[in-house]
């Protein structure tokens, strides 16, 4: 099986998921470290309609300038979009894809959702 994670090395919950990735067999893992390589807008309405959640769902407020940019209330989600095309670091994390499905994988364990 195929896994594909949007990792924040920076993010202990992220650096948890990709461990039990990394040592779950017979998966073969891609990691993109989306704050070098950031997101597509497509990519991200993609992964948000896979995990079943809009972009303010998926909107990290904590350790971000959400609140500083208006994105808390009242922003549309073409308007958190755009600013998180922008700004990865708005995007929760971490978020992971297989042919099972998309999980944003808070806590850790949702991973084995979809594995």
């Amino acid at each position: 099986m195929h896994a594909t994670i949007w990792h924040n090395p920076n993010c202990g919950t992220s650096r948890k998921t990709l461990a039990i990735l990394e040592t779950t067999p017979g998966i073969q893992l891609t990691v993109i470290e989306y704050l070098r390589h950031p997101y597509k807008k497509e990519k991200l309405v993609q992964l948000f309609a896979g995990a079943g959640l809009t972009a303010r769902e998926a909107l990290r407020t904590r350790g971000s300038k959400a609140e500083e940019l208006g994105l808390i209330e009242g922003a549309s989600d073409d308007a958190i979009l755009k600013a998180m095309v922008a700004d990865p670091m708005l995007v929760e994390r971490p978020f992971v894809e297989t042919e099972k499905g998309v999980r944003l994988c808070r806590p850790q364990e949702k991973v084995s959702e979809i594995l």
